[in-house]
């Protein structure tokens, strides 16, 4: 290493050691910066405080660093986001990176990945439906809390509540009320919690909430674009649990599916 100068060309990373590696191979490999990518994939994430949490516990990037600029409005606004919508910028997928990676550099490359997947097509679809990029997303963010187990679901799941906003209506999302309560254990919310003073209660403020309520994968997106068209403006879950949903175009239908749901509920003993 001293011969080699290695002090003077330290370069953090992640390497590969293979077995019976001479001491001269291992400090030409350090000297080198030949790292092995890091594989990165998150999905499934509710908040920015758990995407953080995985990038930190994968690259060199500091979890705090990341929140703290995700909540500055001055550096969001250079993409063009508020605080509150910058999550939206991520889009779930299995990307690759060296370690070292800086929580700067890892932003500016999930911003690159959106500009990506947001082809003319996408943006001609969103336009289409008077949204933009970042209400899509919060549009899917509540479709898929709502449909996170048949994905094939989620197309009409999107119709109806697109429809409850071409008519003006409240969109009235248990998940919103789940995620403005904060515990995501909740299964079964109740007439009390819908009274939450929350930007995020859908049943007492109208449009969509300011921000997403999870991070909603491709596949939700696609959903809320490419969105089934039909009458519906009601939902309910099925009362054989089989993670589909009933669907209605009166409230009189839907009474009669969700006293079907409740009483399974209280079957089961699941109050809360």
């Amino acid at each position: 290493a001293e011969i080699k100068n290695y002090h003077n060309h330290i370069k953090p990373g992640r390497y590969k050691l293979s077995n019976r590696m001479s001491n001269n191979e291992l400090i030409n490999l350090l000297r080198s910066g030949e790292q092995v990518p890091v594989k990165l994939t998150f999905n499934n994430v509710r908040t920015m405080y758990e995407l953080a949490g995985i990038i930190g516990r994968k690259l060199e990037a500091d979890s705090t660093t990341i929140i703290k600029l995700l909540s500055d409005e001055a550096y969001t606004s250079t993409y063009g986001f508020t605080p509150e919508k910058i999550f939206t910028m991520f889009i779930p997928n299995t990307y690759e990176f060296f370690w070292n990676t800086s929580a700067k550099q890892f932003i500016d490359r999930m911003a690159r990945e959106y500009r990506v997947f947001w082809t003319d097509a996408r943006k001609a679809k969103a336009r289409s439906l008077g949204l933009t990029q970042s209400e899509i997303s919060i549009l899917a963010s509540i479709v898929q809390a709502e449909q996170s187990i048949r994905i094939d679901e989620r197309a009409r799941v999107a119709g109806l509540y697109i429809n409850r906003l071409k008519k003006g209506m409240r969109l009235q999302s248990d998940p919103t009320i789940i995620y403005a309560i904060g515990d995501f254990t909740i299964k079964r919310v109740l007439d009390a919690d819908r009274n939450i003073d929350s930007p995020y209660n859908t049943y007492k403020k109208s449009g969509l909430p300011p921000g997403p309520i999870c991070l909603p994968e491709i596949s939700s997106i696609k959903a809320v674009l490419n969105y089934e068209k039909h009458d519906y403006i009601y939902m309910c879950a099925k009362e054989d649990f089989s993670g589909y949903h009933n669907f209605s175009k009166t409230n009189r239908q839907h009474n009669i599916y969700a006293a079907r749901y409740r009483r399974e509920l209280n079957k089961r003993k699941i109050y809360r």
